[in-house]
C-alpha cells in the first residue's frame, strides 16, 4: 500500500538504527520529547526502542489533548448535560474520561442526553433536527481540532442555528511547551514536534525553542521510519552543534501551516487570560473561546456551571507522565487499580494516552526488561 508500507520498512528502520548508533556520543546520555500522543502509541507499536541505542531516552509530553482536560472540566459539562433540554455532543474518547463526579458514560447512564459525535458538525445537524433542544458541542483538542469548531460556529451564525453552542476547551501547545521548558524537574536535549498540529499551525512558531532555549525541534510523522528519521535528524544536529527547528514531515505540513484554518480560528476565537491543564496547573494564554461576537454560541456564557476546581486523586500520577518526568510504569497504579477499562486518569483513557500505549503495548516488553534485569 503506497504512503504506508514503504514507512514500515524493517531494512530501512534498521538502517537507520546503525546511523543514529553512530550519532551519538560515547558516554553521553540523550533525552528527547515526543510532544504528541500519536507518537508515543507508533513507538510502543512498533518496538522503536528496540531500535534505538541505551543512550537515547524517549519521554512524552502535554501533546494528548483528551489527557490535559481537567476534572473539574468534565464536571462543568456534566453539569450543562444535566440542565432540561440539553444535548451534550462529544467525541468518544471524552465518553469516560473520569471527572470529580463520574464520566460522560455515568451521568448518560443517570438519564443525561449525552450522544457521541465524530464531527462538531454532526452536532450541528444533531441541533437543526431538534429545534426544541440546546445542543452543545463539547469542544475538545488542541489547533489541530480547533478549525472545524471555529467553521461549525461559523456556519451555525450563517444559518441562525441558535439552539446550537459550544463547550470550549481547545488548548494551545506553544504555551505548554514553555512551561515544560521552564521547569526544573526535566532536562530535555529536543523535541519531536507534533505532526498533527503543526498541519495547522506550521513550523515556524517553534523558533523560540531553538532559539531562546537553545534545543532542536523536528516535526515528526507518525509512521515508524518518521519517528526514527526524526530521532537522526536531532541526533545530527547536536552533533553539528547547531539549534534549529526541521521539518521531517514535509509530506503533510507546511513550513507557515494552513492559513485558511488560522484564519477561521482567530475570527471565532480568542486566548484565555489561563486556563487549567492536568498535571501543568494554570497556564497564562494557553487556552481558546468563544469571542464577545459569538457569544450567542459560547456555552460559558449561556449555562450556569459550577466552574469548581477538582484536585486528581492522590493515587494517580498523570501529571507526572504528561511532563515526561515519569514512564506511565512507574505510576502506583498503573496496571493495577488503572486500566483501560476501570481508568483513574485521562492518560489510561485517551487512544492517545501514554498509560493506554504502555498498557496495550508496552508493558510486557517492559515485564521481559526486569525479568532480565533480575536474572
Amino acid at each position: 500500500m503506497r504512503f504506508v508500507e514503504e514507512y514500515r520498512d524493517a531494512n530501512r528502520a534498521r538502517a537507520l538504527a546503525e546511523q543514529i548508533a553512530a550519532l551519538c556520543e560515547p558516554g553521553r546520555q540523550y533525552k528527547f520529547m515526543e510532544v504528541c500522543g500519536g507518537h508515543t502509541h507508533t513507538i510502543y507499536k512498533h518496538g522503536l526502542l528496540d531500535h534505538l541505542p541505551e543512550s537515547v531516552t524517549l519521554v512524552h509530553g502535554p501533546g494528548c489533548p483528551v489527557c490535559v482536560i481537567p476534572m473539574g472540566r468534565v464536571d462543568d459539562a456534566i453539569a450543562i448535560a444535566r440542565q432540561p433540554d440539553v444535548i451534550m455532543t462529544s467525541f468518544g474518547d471524552m465518553m469516560r474520561v473520569p471527572g470529580g463526579s463520574g464520566s460522560f458514560l455515568d451521568a448518560k447512564a443517570a438519564g443525561a442526553d449525552i450522544r457521541m459525535v465524530y464531527s462538531p458538525l454532526d452536532a450541528l445537524k444533531i441541533a437543526r433536527q431538534n429545534p426544541d433542544r440546546r445542543v452543545v458541542f463539547m469542544g475538545i483538542g488542541f489547533e489541530t481540532t480547533a478549525p472545524s469548531t471555529a467553521m461549525t460556529v461559523l456556519r451555525a451564525a450563517a444559518e441562525g442555528v441558535r439552539n446550537f453552542s459550544v463547550f470550549c476547551n481547545h488548548v494551545t501547545i506553544l504555551p505548554a511547551i514553555k512551561a515544560i521548558l521552564d521547569s526544573p524537574d526535566l532536562r530535555l536535549d529536543g523535541f519531536l514536534g507534533p505532526g498533527h498540529v503543526s498541519t495547522v499551525i506550521g513550523c515556524r512558531p517553534y523558533g523560540f525553542i531553538a532559539r531562546d532555549y537553545h534545543r532542536p525541534v523536528v516535526v515528526s510523522g507518525f509512521e515508524p521510519l518518521d519517528v526514527l528519521q526524526s530521532v537522526h535528524m536531532l541526533l545530527t544536529q547536536l552533533a553539528q552543534g547547531r539549534c534549529e527547528v526541521e521539518n521531517q514531515y514535509t509530506r503533510v505540513v507546511p513550513w507557515n501551516g494552513n492559513p485558511r484554518a488560522l484564519e477561521a480560528i482567530n475570527r471565532t476565537m480568542e486566548l484565555r487570560p489561563y486556563f487549567e491543564w492536568r498535571g501543568l496547573g494554570f497556564i497564562s494564554h494557553s487556552a481558546l473561546r468563544l469571542r464577545e461576537e459569538y457569544a450567542a454560541f459560547d456555552a460559558e456564557r449561556i449555562f450556569q456551571i459550577p466552574g469548581v476546581r477538582v484536585a486528581d486523586p492522590k493515587a494517580c500520577q498523570c501529571g507526572e507522565v504528561l511532563k515526561g518526568v515519569l514512564k506511565p510504569w512507574e505510576c502506583k497504579v498503573f496496571g493495577t487499580a488503572c486500566t483501560p477499562e476501570t481508568p483513574i486518569g485521562t492518560c489510561m483513557v485517551s487512544s492517545e494516552g501514554a498509560c493506554a500505549a504502555y498498557y496495550n503495548f508496552g508493558r510486557f516488553t517492559r515485564r521481559r526488561t526486569e525479568e532480565v534485569t533480575r536474572a
